[in-house]
C-alpha cells in the first residue's frame, strides 16, 4: 500500500477525516498524479443494489470519473456474505469457481453543479451507476449489516410510514 500511496484513515476519528480531505484536494491539484480511486460506499454490497454513498468524496471537488461495476454469478460470485460464509469457504469457493467474470462500465465524467451540496452530487452519481449497472439504489448505509441502526433513523422511516398511513 504504500508504494501506490494508499490514504489510510479511521472513519470515526473527525480528525483523520479532516486530515483525508486535505490529502485528497492535495492531490488534485497536482495535475501529474493520476485520478484517486475510491469506494464511496465504504464497503461491498450483493452485486444487486447500490448504497449510500459517503458524502465525503463528493465534498473536495474535482471531476468524478464514474465507473459501475458488477459481477456476474454464472461462473462463481464473488460477493462474500460474511453472515453465511467463513472467510475459508469463501475463499475456497472463489479459487475454485469457473471464473469471476465482472462488467465493468466507465461513465463520463461529471462535476459537482453549482449549488449543490454533496450529499445531492453523491445521489446524483449513484442514480447514474445505478441505472447502468441495472441495480436498484438504497438510501441507507451499508454499514447497516455490521452495527446497529441509530435510533434518528428509525424515527425518520416511522415519520415516513405515518405520512404514509
Amino acid at each position: 500500500m504504500q508504494t501506490s500511496q494508499h490514504v489510510l484513515f479511521e472513519r470515526s476519528e473527525m480528525n483523520d477525516r479532516h486530515l483525508v480531505r486535505k490529502k485528497i484536494r492535495e492531490h488534485i491539484a497536482d495535475k501529474a498524479k493520476l485520478p484517486i480511486l475510491i469506494f464511496p460506499e465504504g464497503t461491498c454490497v450483493n452485486n444487486t443494489s447500490v448504497m449510500m454513498f459517503k458524502k465525503g468524496s463528493f465534498e473536495v471537488g474535482g471531476i468524478i470519473y464514474p465507473v459501475a461495476i458488477k459481477y456476474d454469478p454464472r461462473f462463481g460470485d464473488a460477493f462474500w456474505n460474511s453472515t453465511k460464509y467463513s472467510m475459508m469457504t469463501y475463499i475456497f469457493n472463489v479459487i475454485t469457481s469457473w471464473s469471476i467474470v465482472c462488467n465493468v462500465w466507465y461513465l463520463p465524467p461529471m462535476v459537482k453543479e453549482e449549488e449543490e451540496d454533496a450529499v445531492h452530487f453523491a445521489n446524483r452519481v449513484k442514480a447514474v451507476i445505478a441505472a447502468r449497472g441495472g441495480m436498484s439504489m438504497l438510501p441507507w448505509d451499508g454499514g447497516l449489516k455490521r452495527k446497529k441502526v441509530k435510533e434518528s433513523f428509525k424515527e425518520e422511516q416511522q415519520k415516513k410510514y405515518y405520512q404514509i398511513v
